[in-house]
């Protein structure tokens, strides 16, 4: 029997920041051609966004004709959509000062104990341990997007409804939030742990906001999440930057560890918040080597001249 299991996703080169890749991947997997002209008149309400809104790309695909479902899951589930045809897409951590991103798994080996991903290029996938996979995913509390057409939807409808309906409001409350809606996000978000309790991703996009207004409440919110998942880098950092914008640099300094201590290469500018907070408390060497790791893993970062600047007065 044939170790390997692996999905034929076809070539997509286009996309747009409410078009992802992932999404038009998936889409033509299935034979349905999403319009990019479609996707760049929504892209008009983010003016100046950065990376992709996964959310603008399932409804798009949803107005063409497919489902979409967003649930937590597991590898033995992810390994069973690849066995019936479907190819998931899962939320990752991201790299530099991208915080995270979706990837189009596409198969597995059972053998070399690997999990495929869609690189866009011909005959390449990348291949990833698939422990080192789980962890990662788990960040995340393994959220994954699966989009089929109707007549699958019996096939995949296994998962918890209210996980479903809780997952899609995070969804929403974080296009609210990026429309400036924050008031609106706070709402669904609250519907969104109405519905499923222990949903950390909800937890964890409230406490941002709160965090965003200054509010307290954000670490109640965080610590919550880090309860549910205690692998949840964001809601460590969060309190890292809570804790530094009120100047308590010790508590600050906890909380970035504590995420470094879960990823290392997740987010680079991490490294730079912790050596300020170093350096307010005159830990001068370790500052220095935190904000050497910085432009390390960031060498292209916009205030490089400041940072080195920095580094040569300590």
């Amino acid at each position: 029997m044939d170790p390997t299991h692996t999905l034929e996703i076809p070539i997509v080169k286009e996309e747009n920041i409410c078009l992802p890749l992932v999404v038009s991947a998936v889409s033509k997997y299935w034979g349905v051609d999403l319009p990019l002209k479609e996707a760049a008149e929504i892209a008009k309400k983010y003016p100046n966004m950065k990376g992709s809104i996964l959310i603008e790309g399932v409804e798009l695909a949803e107005r063409h004709g497919l489902s979409g479902v967003i649930t937590n899951s597991s590898l033995k589930e992810l390994k069973k959509m690849i066995d019936i045809g479907v190819p998931p897409i899962v939320i990752l951590p991201g790299v530099k000062d991208v915080v995270q991103h979706a990837s189009l798994i596409v198969g597995y080996d059972e053998t070399e104990k690997t999990i495929f991903h869609y690189i866009p290029e011909p005959e390449k996938i990348g291949a990833i341990p698939e422990k080192i996979f789980d962890e990662q995913w788990q960040e995340d509390d393994r959220l994954m997007i699966l989009l089929v057409p109707q007549d699958i939807l019996p096939d995949i409808n296994t998962f918890d409804e209210n996980k479903i309906q809780s997952n899609r409001l995070c969804f929403d409350g974080e296009k609210q939030r990026l429309q400036g809606k924050t008031d609106e996000a706070i709402i669904t978000l609250k519907q969104a742990l109405e519905i499923h309790k222990s949903n950390s991703t909800a937890m964890c996009l409230l406490a941002g906001i709160l965090n965003d207004k200054n509010s307290s409440d954000a670490v109640n919110y965080y610590t919550k999440t880090i309860h549910l998942n205690s692998k949840y880098y964001l809601a460590y950092r969060g309190l890292g930057n809570y804790y530094l914008k009120t100047k308590d640099y010790a508590n600050a300094e906890k909380y970035y560890t504590a995420a470094l201590e879960i990823d290392t290469t997740r987010f680079a500018p991490i490294y730079k918040n912790r050596g300020l907070v170093r350096y307010e408390q005159q830990k001068l060497g370790a500052a220095k080597q935190d904000f050497e790791k910085y432009l390390e893993q960031m060498p292209e970062a916009r205030d490089r001249a400041g940072i080195e600047q920095a580094i040569s007065e300590l």
